[in-house]
């Protein structure tokens, strides 16, 4: 394999793909990147079994190949290459790869394309398209409320459920919940429910546009996304998600609305006062106002007042400030409406019927 490129173009190209590298591969082919050169175009893949990512190089090889190089030290070669000179890359015998730029010329032992693990293959029946930015957006809207906790395996990611009529996402680390739905007419004889992993979802939250479609193929326990340059594959998260729409209040009239913005900044101000021990801030509703405060023993205290169009009963309740900033941050609304019944109850923002967030309480200390 041969071919010639530029230093931008290949070390995007390997950028791309480097997040699938597993840190602490068991198998040593896991630490390379297959990189092949077909008739039209040259084409990187990693991964570390649970996700595997394909970029595509807009690149015609003078002679065909493939070959796996140590992706680290590939990486860093190129980014210390000279920019804007030809890099020339070619595979001699024994897997011998040599990379040449100007005056600069590096040999790397690489690996057989043999050894690397093959890539799945999906059949078009069994797949969906959708426009970049409404997969994009779906994923900013529930990503912040999957769970970290590793005991919590099947949490670790977002349901996705489709149907012939909609779909939709959902995500809870059992404090907050997010629940986002987009009505659309999808294949009647694809139906499905699967768990995407955290480490996808964050994949494909960086190389979505608001440009373009997307391509999304299933089988049992994997699932392809074709975003044209760029592919994802990754395994699916087995076990059964919990019942999310049990704990889902009922509607109510007496909503709190907000700015979007002042309400962001208020929480901003006040959560500084929080520490990992105490993440609790004090909510008081009373008519047309809004009082944030937190008190922290030894560190001192802070209180903001919002103006708001409320009209139902005081009230006190703690939330978690990162969990409404989070929120806020990812919604375009000039104005939320925040649904409080009482201190032991759930908060409950809902945007139009397409978007449900649910926080539970705190006890005020």
């Amino acid at each position: 394999m041969k071919f010639n490129t530029t230093k931008d173009i290949l070390f995007k190209g390997i950028q791309l793909v480097q997040s699938a590298i597993g840190t602490k591969a068991n198998l040593p082919i896991l630490l390379n990147i297959l990189v092949e050169g077909t008739d039209d175009e040259v084409i990187l893949t990693a991964t570390d079994l649970d996700i595997g990512i394909i970029s595509t190089i807009p690149i015609k090889p003078s002679m065909k190949g493939a070959i796996t190089i140590p992706a680290k030290k590939f990486l860093d070669i190129i980014r210390e290459l000279p920019d804007k000179e030809i890099i020339s890359l070619s595979v001699k015998k024994n897997n011998l790869v040599n990379i040449e730029c100007e005056k600069n010329s590096f040999k790397i032992m690489g690996l057989p394309k043999e050894e690397f693990p093959q890539v799945p293959v999906f059949k078009d029946k069994d797949s969906i398209t959708l426009q970049q930015k409404t997969l994009k957006k779906m994923l900013a809207m529930t990503n912040f409320a999957i769970s970290h906790d590793e005991t919590r395996y099947v949490l670790n990611g977002i349901l996705v459920i489709i149907k012939p009529s909609f779909i939709r996402f959902v995500a809870t680390d059992g404090r907050r919940l997010a629940v986002i739905e987009d009505k659309m007419q999808l294949p009647k004889t694809l139906e499905r429910r699967l768990i995407i992993p955290v480490k996808a979802v964050n994949e494909l939250l960086r190389i979505l546009s608001d440009e373009g479609e997307v391509k999304i193929f299933f089988s049992e326990n994997q699932v392809f996304f074709d975003v044209g340059v760029v592919r994802i594959i990754s395994r699916l998260i087995e076990g059964e998600f919990p019942n999310y729409e049990q704990v889902i209040p009922k509607e109510i009239k007496d909503k709190v609305v907000l700015s979007r913005d002042k309400f962001l900044a208020a929480i901003k101000r006040v959560a500084l006062f929080t520490n990992p021990d105490s993440m609790v801030v004090k909510v008081d509703l009373t008519q047309n106002k809004v009082i944030l405060s937190k008190n922290t023993p030894y560190l001192g205290e802070a209180r903001v007042e919002l103006e708001a169009d409320y009209k139902g009963k005081d009230m006190s309740v703690g939330f978690n400030p990162d969990y409404i900033a989070d929120l806020l941050k990812n919604i375009d609304d000039e104005t939320v409406n925040f649904e409080i019944v009482d201190s032991e109850k759930p908060g409950v923002v809902r945007i139009g019927s397409e978007y449900t967030y649910v926080i539970l309480p705190m006890q005020i200390t």
